[in-house]
C-alpha cells in the first residue's frame, strides 16, 4: 500500500511539473481544448465579425473631397486688448477695501476664434473681416499642427472678406471651384472650427443661389446651404464633392446662436475679385455717384406710371456729388447704367461698385414719364467701417 501510494504522488508531482512548464514556455497550447479538466474560456465570449485591413472605396463617401480640402482650413485665434472704463466709486475708500484695485482700468485681453482657407502656397489666407478686424494679434493653426503668427494685409468691410498672411514653408493651397457649374441641390460640404472644438466637417446641399436682401453686407450674392455652420465657422471653406472652394461661409440665421439649417457663404466669384484687389493695393477700389437709393414697390410703380416695377427710385442725392453734378435729383428713376437694365437697389449698387473711379458713365433715368440719358463722372466710394457689435 505504501509503494503505490508513492507511486500516486511521484505521477501527481511528475504531471504537475509538465503542465507548470507548458503553461509557462508554451501558453497557446492550451488556448484550445482542455487540460487537467479546466475549461478554457475564450478571450471574446460574442463571436464578432471584422472587416478586411483593405476597404475598398465606399459609394457615397466624401473622405476624398475631405481630404483634399481639410489641409488647407486653418484655425485662426485673434486677440486684443481691452481698456475698461474708470469706475467712480474707486474714489470711495470703503469700496477700495473690500475690492482693491481689481476695478481700477484693469488691460484685458479678449480672444475670439474662427476659421480661414489657405488660397496661395504663398501663405496668403482669406477669413471675414469681422473675424480679424480691430485684432491686435492674429495666430493660426493649420491642420498639421503648425502654428505661426499672421499679418493683415487687407479687409473689405463691404463684403466681410480680409486677407492675411502667414510666412511658412510647404503649404497646402486650395483649388477653386468653377461656380457656374453650381446648382441647386448639389452636395456641399462646410470645413471649419465650430465653437473651437477643432477641424469639423458638415454635409449639406445648395439651398439657393445669389440670396441677396438679407441686411447682412452692403453687397450680397450668398450662397445659401443647409450644411451646419456655428460659430467658429466663420472664415471656413464651403467646398464642392470634389474639394474644390465654393465660398467662404460667412452668416447663419438663427435666433439661439446655434445652426438652424440656413447658413450663408460669399461665392468664390466674388471672393476672388476681393482677394486681388486686396493683394494688390491693400483694399477694394469701387464706384460710386453718391445717391440714396429706394426699391420700387407695386405702389410706387402706380404713382410714378411706370409700365414695369424695374430699376430704381432715387430718393436723396448727395450734394457736391458725382450724381449731383450730372444734374439727378431726387425722384428720378434709374433704369439703365451704360445700357444695361437695373433691376433694383441691390443690381444698381453692384453695377455701380463695378465701374472704374474718374471715368464717365451713362445713366438712364425716367423722369416725368420720360427717359433721359446724364453722363456721370465716376468717384470713388468712401471706404466704409463696420460698426463692432461690443
Amino acid at each position: 500500500m505504501h509503494r503505490l501510494w508513492l507511486l500516486f504522488a511521484q505521477t501527481v508531482t511528475i504531471g504537475l511539473a509538465i503542465w507548470f512548464i507548458v503553461i509557462t514556455l508554451k501558453p497557446q497550447w492550451m488556448a484550445n481544448g482542455r487540460a487537467m479538466g479546466e475549461v478554457q474560456i475564450e478571450s471574446t465570449t460574442v463571436p464578432l465579425q471584422q472587416a478586411p485591413a483593405v476597404v475598398p472605396n465606399v459609394q457615397g463617401s466624401y473622405r476624398a473631397a475631405s481630404t483634399r480640402a481639410m489641409p488647407t482650413v486653418v484655425n485662426i485665434f485673434t486677440s486684443k486688448e481691452a481698456k475698461q472704463p474708470n469706475n467712480p466709486f474707486m474714489d470711495d475708500p470703503y469700496f477700495r477695501k473690500f475690492f482693491g484695485d481689481r476695478m481700477r482700468d484693469p488691460e484685458e485681453k479678449q480672444f475670439s476664434l474662427g476659421s480661414g482657407v489657405l488660397v496661395s502656397t504663398q501663405g496668403y489666407i482669406l477669413t471675414n473681416n469681422h473675424v480679424v478686424e480691430a485684432a491686435d494679434e492674429i495666430e493660426v493653426a493649420l491642420a498639421d499642427g503648425r502654428k505661426g503668427v499672421a499679418r493683415l494685409v487687407g479687409t473689405d468691410p463691404e463684403t466681410d472678406l480680409a486677407v492675411i498672411k502667414v510666412d511658412m514653408k510647404d503649404l497646402p493651397a486650395i483649388t477653386l471651384a468653377q461656380i457656374d457649374h453650381a446648382k441647386v441641390g448639389d452636395v456641399v460640404l462646410a470645413i471649419g472650427n465650430p465653437f473651437g472644438v477643432g477641424q469639423t466637417v458638415t454635409m449639406g446641399i445648395i439651398s439657393a443661389l445669389g440670396r441677396n436682401h438679407l441686411g447682412i453686407n452692403t453687397f450680397e450674392n450668398f450662397i445659401q446651404t443647409d450644411a451646419a455652420i456655428n460659430p467658429g465657422n466663420s472664415g471656413g471653406a464651403l467646398v464642392d464633392a470634389n474639394g474644390n472652394l465654393l465660398g467662404i461661409n460667412t452668416a447663419i440665421y438663427s435666433r439661439s446662436g446655434g445652426s438652424l439649417g440656413i447658413g450663408f457663404a460669399i461665392p468664390v466669384t466674388t471672393v476672388k475679385t476681393v482677394m486681388e484687389e486686396i493683394i494688390k493695393t491693400g483694399q477694394v477700389t469701387r464706384g460710386w455717384i453718391g445717391v440714396e437709393p429706394q426699391d420700387i414697390t407695386p405702389e410706387l410703380a402706380e404713382g410714378f406710371g411706370l409700365g414695369k416695377k424695374s430699376g430704381t427710385i432715387i430718393a436723396g442725392v448727395l450734394k457736391g456729388g458725382p450724381a449731383d453734378k450730372a444734374g439727378m435729383r431726387p425722384g428720378d428713376i434709374l433704369i439703365a447704367i451704360n445700357g444695361k437694365s437695373i433691376s433694383d437697389t441691390t443690381d444698381m449698387l453692384n453695377t455701380i461698385a463695378q465701374l472704374t473711379p474718374g471715368k464717365p458713365a451713362t445713366l438712364t433715368v425716367f423722369r416725368k414719364r420720360q427717359e433721359t440719358n446724364l453722363e456721370v463722372s465716376v468717384g470713388k466710394r468712401p471706404r466704409i467701417k463696420r460698426e463692432s457689435v461690443e
